[in-house]
């Protein structure tokens, strides 16, 4: 994948409950698991409104904190990332000559029906592709998640799973980075 974008997780106002507390887990594995493959990957934060709905959830902001790999972090009031100037132009600095449409977007966040998938609707119209992993992604419940998971896969996102994620990143047992990547995918082990 050309770039890698992560729509991460603002500070929920209410106790985690089990659903959002493996959604927090993940999205850090997925921002952690970019650090193993830093020549195509960067990392973005792009926090909704922080003065009203909070800052990026703690455990996500700290693996986003500490990888080294190229990031940005954009506070926004659009809903969709691409409606801010100050995400168009970070997404630019940081994956400079790569157009539009070479870039390979992988999405995670909430609230699915509303930022994530304006986020993801922007970038598909502007022709990037654009991978949604559908156990990072929330919603206000789960109609609204599933309705808007189904909306951006008629739009033309590819819908995946973070694992799926780091194994296409991987691309072989044999990647100096695999061994590392698959301790910590075992760390997110969804329960069936």
């Amino acid at each position: 994948m050309s770039g890698f974008y992560k729509r991460v997780l603002q500070a929920l106002s209410r106790p985690l409950t089990p659903t959002s507390r493996v959604l927090v887990l993940l999205a850090a594995l997925l921002v952690a698991g970019s650090v193993f493959f830093p020549l195509w990957h960067m990392t973005f934060v792009a926090q909704q409104y922080p003065e009203g709905l909070g800052a990026t959830h703690p455990d996500v902001r700290a693996v986003y904190d500490e990888i080294e790999t190229p990031k940005r972090y954009v506070e926004k009031i659009s809903f969709g990332c691409c409606g801010d100037d100050g995400f168009n132009r970070a997404l630019d600095e940081v994956l400079p000559g790569v157009t539009v449409a070479d870039r390979q977007i992988v999405v995670a966040g909430i609230e699915a029906h509303v930022c994530v998938m304006q986020t993801v609707l922007e970038l598909l119209r502007a022709g990037s592709e654009v991978h949604v992993c559908w156990e990072c992604v929330s919603g206000r419940g789960r109609e609204y998640r599933a309705h808007a998971l189904d909306r951006m896969a008629q739009a033309g996102a590819v819908i995946t799973n973070h694992e799926s994620v780091a194994f296409e990143w991987a691309r072989t047992k044999d990647h100096d980075a695999f061994r590392a990547m698959n301790r910590l995918l075992r760390e997110g082990q969804l329960e069936e």
